[in-house]
């Protein structure tokens, strides 16, 4: 898979991030993932169809997603479960959204489903294409989050 497919996602979630959240995140090394558990507590998984069929998701930390609940809401949230699930779900689509805008720079055109967010300590995540999965890890001082995707 070629690294130039990366550029968007960190682009979309350092935008996406810092106008609805209000926390800066720094991207890492992208590296191929192995296995299926996910590198943090909470999911958001979008599947997407088009030149490529593929997924993308973007995992958090518990931390790091209660956190950008709180600054998206500015307040205390009052249903940790149901508030972190749809925060997670439309940072998941705004950041996937934007990054497919990205990638149609590189002639790649996708249309998205609608996310899916999966919690729980341990969880996996199914990856629908076979090829292998790029893992972007991002820190900041919300907490760490890692974004995967693969195409085939």
């Amino acid at each position: 898979m070629k690294v130039e497919l990366a550029k968007p996602f960190i682009k979309a979630a350092v935008d996406v991030l810092s106008m609805m959240a209000m926390i800066t995140p720094k991207p890492g090394k992208p590296y191929v993932k192995k296995g299926k558990t996910a590198v943090g507590d909470v999911t958001g998984l979008v599947g997407i169809t088009g030149d490529m069929n593929g997924t993308i998701s973007i995992t958090f930390t518990k931390s790091c997603a209660v956190t950008i609940v709180k600054n998206m809401l500015g307040e205390e949230i009052q249903d940790v479960m149901s508030d972190v699930q749809d925060a997670v779900g439309e940072i998941t689509n705004m950041i996937s959204g934007q990054a497919r805008a990205g990638l149609v720079e590189q002639g790649l055109t996708f249309s998205g489903s609608t996310p899916s967010v999966i919690m729980g300590d341990n969880h996996s995540i199914s990856h629908m294409a076979s090829t292998p999965i790029m893992a972007i890890p991002f820190s900041s001082d919300a907490g760490e989050f890692t974004i995967e995707f693969s195409f085939e």
